[in-house]
């Protein structure tokens, strides 16, 4: 009996390090994840300025096409 305690003992220990290893992987990956889009927040932003410019379009117009990104951002 104490051995096999002693036996899934350490194979929750392994399964404990594997699952810390797939968490420290996967937060990498948001981390990724997050500064992309951060990136093309900016790019979608640079691109409806210089559009509102060539079009006329009023400046609240773009403002709330920012916002609308930076709250999706936001609530990740």
């Amino acid at each position: 009996m104490k051995e096999q305690i002693e036996q899934r003992l350490e194979q929750l220990k392994a399964e404990f390090e594997s699952g810390k290893k797939v968490l420290v992987d996967l937060e990498t990956k948001e981390a990724n994840v997050r500064e992309t889009l951060l990136r093309m927040q900016g790019a979608i932003q640079v691109l409806e300025e210089e559009l509102a410019k060539n079009n006329g379009v009023t400046s609240s117009e773009s403002e709330n096409a920012e916002m609308s990104a930076t709250e999706i951002l936001e609530q990740e």
